[in-house]
């Protein structure tokens, strides 16, 4: 159990002082002192405002991280995460700004509305792949420039409401369609919050969170998509059919995905425009490899890059570095992470296969023992 817990440790500390000599260095390349802009940085960020601005950044990249894990427990390379979010957001605008309903029922309706478009626009991909074996990154790719280039600016000129603004966007979704601040929860036990609002589709994150991590470690189905994921033959040869669990993995992943662009359409923009955030979907393929694809990694890579991003923005103001090196610190980290992942992952295995061994000539008789020896010699 020791050797275990330092083992799911090492890595990611491995990672981290990695990331932190590498990013040091090209600080000072920058011209910018690592000690005072690492401090700047943890001054910013430990603020009670930017602490709530990383979580909100974090909800989506979370999200979208589960959407690819899905696919990657698989062995799918479901990049199209970026398209089915972006296509759901836009067509759950729609429905929820045309429709008329209760607060809970109205959130509810707009929430099932982009699971099915993503469940539908990932699913397209996973039918290409089981009954023409057409590879889902190569289909994904081009679905995401048909969502994005092709359907949704095709939608967005169709459904524009011109205003005032002049903005380009759909028609605002009603108040009882909105989720509702977590700020009077936090307030409860801190101070006051100014200027920015936590979202409460943070609640429906950890949900969907609880729900991969049982579905995958704790059902039947989970361990079927697993088991296909590592050998497909094998487990057809139990029982499995592979073409349906990868059916299963891309619509699940999609229907995932369809949600990440929610925190924003119902926290704060109630409508699709064309400030609408972009690049989620490629952000969370890094949220996937640093989590591990697990629930909680998955999570700790989301909050780590939220709060990168949210926190950077005192380097530009206090002229320490361009805000762009903290692309180049993420960067760092997650290749830190990965590499040390691999390294301790064949450092434990290779200590299992030596430990089985010498378990197994324990556990030969002496006289076999003897008889191995002669005939070695």
């Amino acid at each position: 159990m020791g050797k275990k817990i330092l083992y799911a440790v090492a890595a990611p500390i491995a990672a981290i002082i990695v990331a932190l000599v590498i990013s040091s260095i090209v600080l000072l390349f920058a011209g910018a002192n690592p000690l005072s802009a690492y401090n700047n940085m943890w001054e910013f960020g430990t603020r009670l405002e930017t602490i709530i601005e990383t979580l909100n950044r974090a909800t989506p990249l979370y999200l979208s991280g589960i959407a690819v894990a899905i696919g990657f427990r698989m062995n799918l390379f479901n990049i199209g995460v970026e398209g089915q979010y972006i296509l759901a957001a836009i067509i759950a605008a729609k429905v929820g700004a045309e429709v008329n309903l209760p607060p809970v029922l109205h959130v509810l309706v707009i929430i099932l509305t982009a699971m099915v478009v993503g469940a539908i626009w990932s699913g397209i991909a996973g039918f290409l792949k089981v009954t023409r074996n057409v590879h889902e990154v190569i289909s994904t790719i081009m679905l995401n420039a048909i969502a994005v280039a092709g359907v949704t600016s095709y939608l967005l000129s169709v459904w524009d409401v011109p205003d005032e603004s002049l903005d380009t966007a759909t028609k605002e979704i009603p108040q009882s369609g909105w989720m509702p601040s977590l700020n009077p929860i936090v307030e409860l036990f801190t101070r006051e919050i100014n200027r920015v609002e936590l979202w409460g589709f943070i609640v429906v994150a950890i949900i969907v969170g609880i729900v991969y991590h049982v579905m995958i470690n704790r059902t039947r189905i989970g361990f079927d998509l697993r088991a296909s994921g590592e050998n497909a033959s094998a487990a057809e040869a139990s029982g499995t059919d592979p073409k349906r669990m990868i059916m299963t993995a891309m619509v699940a992943g999609g229907a995932v995905a369809g949600l990440v662009g929610l925190p924003e359409l119902l926290g704060s923009s109630h409508a699709y425009n064309l400030r609408f955030t972009q690049g989620l979907g490629f952000a969370g393929i890094a949220v996937a490899l640093l989590g591990r694809n697990s629930a909680i990694g998955v999570a700790i890579g989301a909050f780590v890059i939220g709060w990168l991003d949210r926190a950077s923005g005192v380097l530009e103001v206090r002229g320490d570095a361009p805000r762009e090196i903290v692309s180049i610190m993420t960067g760092v980290i997650i290749l830190a992470a990965v590499i040390a992942y691999a390294v301790v992952e064949r450092r434990r295995r290779a200590e299992e296969a030596a430990a089985a061994a010498a378990a197994t000539a324990a556990e030969r008789p002496p006289d076999e023992v003897g008889a191995a020896a002669g005939g070695e010699s």
